[in-house]
């Protein structure tokens, strides 16, 4: 056995000149000796739809390696798969590279670590719109819970025992592909606070350190773990979806916006608008338009005021016109008032003349003179 490189080394920068089997930047620990072998273990049913499965894998803690049981996750984002992390052999030291997520799988390390993750890829379960749809061949499913599965036996390569648990001299000798390399530079996500709690619960669990299960972990101590992290998931799947998936598009955002170059153009229109000019130009065009919208109140006010003066006008000249003609009016109007009647013709004129004649004298009353005897 190889000497450990100082017990274990949690040093990736001193590392990160290593030739590496891998594409994959993100080293997390380096040892001086090889990991156990992947041991067999049956994967739990899946607890509902929208669950990606992330295998188990040997981690390095303070007393050595430890076995972190393989566990059901929702993923980060629509359309995003898990790569694996792995071990690879190089220089005389074994290299830890952490997984990812990803809208696809890349290079981790060769290694069949089994239900769907034969060594390139994912045949587990693949993604249609965005439902995730499960191959039951590789993958255990409850299809009376879960009904958007398939069945495809021809990409399945189940490990018939112990498989190699690095990539490398002495392990699996495997190089990434083009595809895997470019996965590997795509948009990632780390893994998610599920997966790290199941990290922790493993690594504080002294049944699965390999020095007390000589790599061999029991069914009873992969299953407690798994247990533990089935029912939290089951108490809150909502908010640990809702939360995977605003982490994950955060993270993708920053990764995108980090690694996108702008164009030629979009170069030298941020350089236009930094310039004084190109601020002294905005501020003409503001006030140009204040102007612009001033002179426009204006005219309307002056319409508006031509209008009322018009309106005024008209109702004068009536006002004036009613006032002229009254005089003739109103005269015709009185004579035709008290004009006589015709009634009968000459019967009205006689009695119309009775009415306005003077009264006859009486005899013997001409000036109120007595009359002589």
């Amino acid at each position: 056995m190889k000497n450990k490189l100082s017990t274990f080394a949690l040093a990736a920068l001193l590392f990160a000149g290593l030739p590496l089997a891998s594409s994959s930047a993100y080293v997390a620990v380096s040892v001086g000796f090889a990991p156990p072998a992947i041991p067999v273990y049956e994967q739990p049913l899946c607890p509902g739809p929208g669950y990606i499965w992330t295998p188990g894998y040997w981690a390095y803690g303070p007393y050595g390696y430890y076995w972190v049981p393989g566990v059901w996750i929702i993923a980060p984002r629509v359309g995003f798969l898990w790569t694996p992390g792995y071990w690879g052999f190089a220089n005389g030291n074994y290299v830890f590279h952490e997984g990812y997520w990803g809208p696809h799988v890349g290079f981790y390390g060769g290694i069949n670590y089994g239900y769907g993750y034969v060594g390139t890829g994912y045949v587990g379960g693949r993604w249609e719109g965005n439902t995730f749809h499960y191959n039951t061949a590789a993958s255990r499913v409850n299809t009376k819970v879960i009904n958007t599965t398939y069945v495809n036996r021809e990409v399945v390569k189940n490990p018939s025992g112990s498989q190699p648990s690095f990539n490398g001299k002495g392990g699996i000798q495997a190089q990434p592909s083009a595809a895997e390399k470019a996965a590997a530079k795509g948009p990632h996500v780390a893994p998610v606070s599920a997966q790290r709690s199941t990290v922790e619960a493993a690594k504080n669990d002294p049944a699965l350190q390999a020095k007390a299960n000589n790599g061999k972990p029991s069914p009873e101590a992969v299953s407690a773990v798994q247990n533990k992290q089935n029912n939290n998931a089951a108490a809150k799947p909502a908010a640990n979806a809702a939360a995977n998936s605003k982490k994950g598009t955060q993270a993708a955002n920053r990764e995108q916006g980090q690694n996108a170059k702008p164009t030629a153009k979009q170069e030298r229109t941020a350089q236009h608008e930094k310039t004084p000019q190109h601020a002294k130009a905005e501020s003409a065009n503001r006030q140009a338009k204040k102007k612009a919208t001033a002179h426009q109140q204006h005219v309307a006010n002056a319409e508006h005021n031509a209008a009322a003066r018009s309106a005024a006008q008209t109702h004068h000249a009536e006002v004036a016109k009613h006032h002229a003609t009254p005089k003739n009016a109103q005269m015709n109007s009185h004579a035709v008032h008290h004009a006589p009647a015709v009634v009968n013709g000459s019967e009205a004129a006689k009695a119309h003349a009775a009415g306005h004649a003077p009264p006859k004298k009486k005899k013997g009353h001409d000036n109120d003179q007595p009359a002589k005897p």
